[in-house]
């Protein structure tokens, strides 16, 4: 895909994030591909929507971050306003969302703009809510004691007046998860969780999480969830905490809505979306949390070794007993062609890294 427009997103506390971007720009002028440094955390103006960012920046087609998976997430929502793809550039070791480290940024570039990057897509969440999000005076400055400024509760997108039964829709997108979480920390989250429709569990806890596929290695899995594929699709619900037997993590088909009501006596319940708090809600409030029609479109320099990351990331090692039984190699790929009926299926590449 050649590039056409670049959008900056700069972790602003780290002067080897400065250093990449200069890096990035330096390519941009070889190139004659303009760009732009979008969703900057300054203290005299506040931050802006996912869209009024890609608008700023002139839409750009390529947004590239340079920091960690949280810098990853502040792109990852502009990107996904319109539909750009993203790459990201790992200051440290090479994370879950990131690809590429800053020694090899200019080469990340050559190979997007020159066609020989793949795309990778990923399913995101966004949701609908009984009345738009807010975030209550005074409570934004004691959850974020110590950090950057807070993105402004999600805007509500345009919608038949008729569809108010359905609630208002959230113009926002998740890419790791949405969290509902209580306030006080002695007054539970008591809240009623439904699948398609339909009532699943009342919940008394901590928490809920709400998570993608991308986002089941971030909190849904410190929390006790699964690991599951970035390839597939689905809704993965955790409790986090709760107070009953059941405690277990439900993955719901991606078609199915997870729906989650604020209970009559429950504490006031933090919405999060990919770590940022985005509203708060009272008792007799609900929202429901949905597949979004944007997906993520995430720069990918070769063939992803999803679980080769997890098993370094998580430093996984093999049980004593096992690696006393014997060694086994680190990846299967027979040198021989791939048989006709394997051939829609996902392997590592001869010679796999």
């Amino acid at each position: 895909m050649p590039v056409g427009r670049i959008g900056l997103v700069v972790h602003g506390a780290r002067e080897d994030a400065s250093e990449a971007a200069a890096g990035v720009e330096r390519w941009c002028a070889r190139h004659g591909v303009p760009a732009v440094e979008i969703d900057v955390w300054r203290k005299d103006r506040p931050r802006h929507s996912g869209e009024e960012e890609a608008a700023v920046a002139g839409y750009p087609d390529l947004v590239v971050t340079l920091g960690g998976d949280g810098t990853f997430l502040r792109g990852a929502r502009v990107a996904a306003a319109c539909g750009a793809a993203v790459l990201g550039v790992d200051l440290g070791r090479v994370g879950f969302l990131t690809e590429v480290c800053t020694e090899d940024v200019e080469r990340a570039l050559d190979c997007v703009h020159e066609g020989r990057a793949t795309v990778e897509d990923r399913m995101t969440l966004t949701l609908r809510a009984s009345r738009p999000l807010e975030i209550p005076e005074g409570i934004e400055s004691l959850l974020r004691y110590g950090r950057g400024p807070a993105l402004p509760p999600p805007r509500v997108r345009p919608s038949d007046p008729e569809e108010v039964g359905w609630g208002v829709p959230m113009a926002v997108n998740a890419v790791n998860d949405v969290v509902f979480e209580k306030l006080a920390r002695d007054r539970q989250a008591s809240l009623a969780v439904y699948l398609a429709g339909r009532l699943f569990a009342s919940y008394s806890a901590d928490a809920v999480v709400a998570a993608t596929p991308t986002g089941s290695t971030a909190y849904s899995f410190a929390a006790g969830g699964p690991v599951v594929s970035p390839h597939m699709d689905a809704i993965v619900f955790t409790p986090v905490a709760p107070h009953m037997a059941f405690d277990r993590t439900l993955v719901a088909a991606p078609d199915e809505v997870l729906g989650v009501r604020v209970l009559t006596r429950s504490g006031r319940v933090a919405v999060s979306i990919d770590g940022q708090l985005r509203g708060v809600l009272d008792p007799g409030d609900w929202v429901g949390v949905y597949k979004a029609r944007h997906r993520l479109r995430l720069i990918r320099l070769g063939p992803t070794d999803f679980y080769g990351r997890v098993r370094d990331r998580f430093r996984l090692s093999d049980a004593p007993a096992a690696a006393a039984d014997g060694e086994v190699p680190p990846l299967y790929r027979p040198s021989a062609p791939v048989p006709p009926d394997l051939r829609n299926l996902r392997f590592p590449p001869p010679g796999g890294r």
